[in-house]
Formats: C-alpha cells, structure tokens, sequence
C-alpha cells in the first residue's frame, strides 16, 4: 500500500477548505484516508484568521516513514519550515525550453551562482593592464 500525504476538499462551492491527510495513493480524493493531520484555508476569513494548521509530530513521524507528499503538500510544508523549497525552473516563452536557472521561491529572483574561478583570474588581467597605464 503506497500511503500519500494529500489534501481533501471541503467546504462549499467557490469556498474551499482543505484537510491535510495521509491516505492510500489508489483511494478518491475525499474518500478512506488514515488520518487527518491538518488543515489549509486558501481564503481566510474578514477577520484574517488561520490559514493552516499542522500536527508536527504526526507530519514529521510521516515522513520519517517515507510517505511522499503531493506537489501542494510539499508548498504547505514549505512553508511551515518542515520541507526544503521544492525546485523550482524559471519558464522560458510559453511552449518554449525551460530555463535551467534556479528561482529563488521566497523571492521568485534568478539564484545567481558564485563567480568561478576563471572570471577572477580574469578581473585580475584587467586590473594589472590599468596599473600599467596608471604608471
């Protein structure tokens, strides 16, 4: 049995709200699930109340075991600190090659890559020919 950690959709039409479960894989999105672990408002209230609610020791104990979180559980528990930022690509035109540059996912700005090596040594050549000139 492949158990996944998924959300189950509740709520009205146009006002959603989301369980966090762990469920078979094989089983209808709000059908037998084996527990609740949390929650996740998309639309908080007037009041600005929650908009998630997480039982860390069952999450963490979860995902000791192995269980794979779906796409929009692994943003929910990015979010509250338990995951890694899941990869993300910047997208190049649309239907067009993916850019293979890493995005930042707090900011959503390129992650620039440290200076190599051979572009020093080249700021260093440049920097000797201007002492030349000064002299």
């Amino acid at each position: 049995m492949v158990v996944r950690l998924r959300l189950s959709r509740f709520g009205c039409k146009n006002k959603p709200f989301y369980r966090v479960m762990a469920a078979n894989s094989r089983s209808p999105r709000d059908g037998k699930h084996l527990e609740v672990l949390g929650y996740y408002n998309p639309l908080p209230g007037q009041d600005g109340g929650k908009r998630m609610g997480l039982n860390f020791d069952r999450v963490k104990y979860w995902l000791s075991v192995g269980v794979q979180p779906s796409e929009p559980v692994q943003r929910i528990l990015f979010r509250a600190g338990l995951l890694p930022p899941p990869p993300m690509l910047a997208m190049g035109h649309k239907g067009g090659p993916r850019d293979t540059r890493q995005v930042d996912p707090l900011s959503g700005r390129f992650v620039n890559p440290a200076k190599s090596d051979v572009a020093d040594q080249a700021g260093e050549e440049i920097n000797a020919e201007d002492d030349r000139y000064d002299s």
